[in-house]
């Protein structure tokens, strides 16, 4: 049975040319390069300096269409995942939207579900063409999470890091099954009695301020795998997909710890798992279309290739997405 699928036909990625090695790190608070590193895997992240998250979001969608060989005035919609917005409001992704040159009335908005925010806007859009209600999507990730960063808190600065990544979704027509490329399934869920597990210390409503990232690392943890890989292992079975068919397992890039016990709880070796947490840290919504994007560019994950998508972040939220390339 023929049905509409969103194929990925252009990607971009994005990150400020300032970095903080875990040496630099060493010098802000209580902590060493070995620390860091056994612990997280991170050797460094990037922040910014005199740059929004707008800016970065207009790096990575420019490049994702480039990628695609497309102008801006194709997009009809604009979905920016962020918790880490210009403003409060109106949403960034309306300024992304402007600053690329799409079309007048091209509607656009931010979703906020952290480290989650890319699979959620990924599903936003990909509902949106299947219904028909748009042909051509730019989905973005993009953080700026130095800013709600507490630099004397050596439990969770060594952590984060600024970046953005963004892909282009086209319509194409698939036959329903899992050979079709595009996206083949996406999958969404959240668990607010965590609430308190993992959020900023402020809020517009609560406290008129930003706040800074505060956390139960050992609460998350234990979530996070079991979170991941439920959320990969159901995005398969929707998309009638076993786990020998896959190429990549792409999960958010928080700790290594945490990738690695996904990918053993998955049963998948460790050579078909996307790692590229050691120079960006944890870029939460940016994360997962940064690190796809940079593979794509490098030629490691290829046209054709069948990846798996896994996030889980504050709330908690999570879900994942399977997508044939």
């Amino acid at each position: 049975m023929k049905c509409i699928r969103s194929e990925i036909i252009g990607h971009g990625h994005y990150a400020p040319a300032k970095v903080l090695t875990n040496d630099d790190m060493a010098k802000m608070v209580e902590t060493s390069d070995e620390w860091i590193t056994t612990r997280t895997g991170i050797k460094s992240r990037h922040v910014v300096e005199n740059e929004l998250n707008s800016d970065l979001s207009y790096h990575a969608a420019k490049m994702a269409l480039e990628t695609a060989g497309i102008s801006a005035e194709e997009i009809d919609i604009v979905v920016l995942a962020t918790v880490t917005p210009d403003n409060t409001t109106p949403a960034t992704a309306i300024k992304v939207a402007t600053m690329l040159g799409t079309k007048a009335g091209t509607p656009a908005m931010d979703v906020s579900a952290a480290c989650s925010g890319f699979v959620y806007a990924l599903t936003v859009a990909d509902n949106m063409i299947r219904l028909g209600q748009v042909k051509t999507a730019l989905v973005i990730g993009s953080e700026t999470l130095s800013k709600i960063t507490d630099w004397t808190d050596r439990n969770t600065c060594v952590l984060f890091g600024d970046g953005a990544g963004a892909i282009v979704l086209r319509a194409c027509e698939g036959n329903g099954d899992s050979k079709d490329k595009g996206i083949l399934s996406t999958k969404i869920y959240s668990d607010g009695s965590h609430y308190d597990t993992l959020r900023t210390t402020g809020g517009v409503s609560a406290t008129q301020t930003a706040g800074y990232v505060t956390m139960d690392g050992k609460e998350v943890f234990k979530y996070a795998i079991n979170a991941l890989a439920q959320a990969a292992e159901e995005a398969m079975n929707i998309a009638g997909v076993q786990k020998e068919e896959i190429d990549w397992l792409l999960p958010h890039q928080a700790n290594i710890r945490i990738i690695e016990g996904v990918g053993k709880k998955m049963e998948l070796p460790d050579e078909k798992v996307v790692v590229n947490l050691a120079h960006h840290g944890n870029t939460s919504a940016a994360s997962i279309p940064l690190a796809l994007s940079e593979k794509m560019s490098e030629g490691t994950i290829k046209k054709g290739d069948l990846v798996v998508l896994t996030a889980m972040g504050a709330g908690f939220t999570w879900g994942g997405a399977v997508v044939r390339l």
